[in-house]
């Protein structure tokens, strides 16, 4: 997952006080919040669920869909 950093001031004199802030421990980087981890935990399922509901019939339609599309002409 990729996590965003905190926003950091756009004006120059201010970026430089926060990094000399944090070099010398005088203030902390501030935690960027994560996703709920019940969400997260179904998001990485998505696609595992799918495919065990799926009839074998079925994913081989898909995937014979899937390769036509591939590896079918390209129009000039």
């Amino acid at each position: 997952m990729s996590m965003t950093h905190p926003k950091r001031p756009r004006d120059p004199n201010q970026l430089a006080k926060l990094i000399v802030g944090l070099a010398t421990g005088e203030e902390e980087e501030a935690a960027s919040e994560s996703k709920n981890e019940a969400a997260a935990e179904l998001g990485r399922k998505g696609g595992k669920k799918r495919a065990e509901s799926l009839s074998p019939e079925r994913k081989k339609e898909i995937a014979q869909k899937a390769a036509a599309t591939r590896w079918g002409r390209k129009s000039s």
